[in-house]
This record gives structure tokens, sequence and C-alpha cells, in this order.
């Protein structure tokens, strides 16, 4: 068995990184980690992502201001996923306005979907038109 010293990046350049907040355990998100998202994030102790659409790193809040800041970080046993906790700035972590981006509920019955919480901010006037 081989002992890791922190997610491994030779497997994937990509590893997914749950966010969860600090206090409460509520999941706020998920998105992608690279080494250099990684590295930065251990280093700012302020979370960065690696965005794949943009094709770049990707400084949580760097536009809507609600910033993740690093209170403790994991990895699992086969280095290939990052749990996150972090102190969420601004109460939203997802784009759309939420506290998390998992906020839509799937009624086990029915299939209808829930949404369940209110929005923290109005995305159009953080981002614009998108």
């Amino acid at each position: 068995m081989v002992e890791l010293n922190g997610p491994d990046f030779s497997k994937s350049e990509l590893i997914p990184a749950i966010a969860q907040d600090a206090e409460t355990g509520v999941v706020l998100m998920m998105a992608w980690m690279n080494k250099e998202s990684w590295e930065e994030t251990l280093r700012t102790r302020r979370v960065c992502y690696y965005s794949r659409s943009r094709k770049k790193l990707w400084r949580k809040g760097e536009e809507s201001g609600n910033v993740q800041e690093l209170k403790a970080v994991y990895f699992d046993c086969d280095g290939d996923t990052i749990l996150l906790k972090v102190n969420q700035i601004g109460k939203a972590a997802c784009h759309e306005g939420y506290q998390s981006c998992f906020f839509r509920r799937i009624e086990l019955d029915n299939h209808a979907v829930i949404v369940e919480g209110d929005r923290v901010f109005d995305p159009k006037t953080v981002y614009g038109k998108h």
C-alpha cells in the first residue's frame, strides 16, 4: 500500500472537489481542481478551482464576492477526491444565488423537482446577462 501525501494528480489532471460549510456541514458545491489550483488554495487559504468551461483558474468569489476561506482539507483513500471545509463568505456558493448548488431535490415517489431554500442574491444583478 502506497502512502499518499495529498491528492494524486498523476492519475487525472482534474480532481473533483466538494466544498462543505465548516460550521453547518451543508454541502455547498462540487467543482474541479488541478494541481495549480490545489497549491494556490493551500498557499492562500482562499479556495481556487479550475474552470473547465473557461479553461483557467477560477478563484471562488472573484466576480460575486462570495469567497470561500479554507478551514480544513481532506482527500479520500484513493487520492482522487478532495473535501474542502470552508467558511462561505457572502452566504451563497451557487451562481444561481442559493446557499448550496444542491438546492433541487427529486421526490422519490413521483420524481417531481422540489426547490429547497431561498435565493440569497439575484444572479442577474451580480453577474449581468450570461
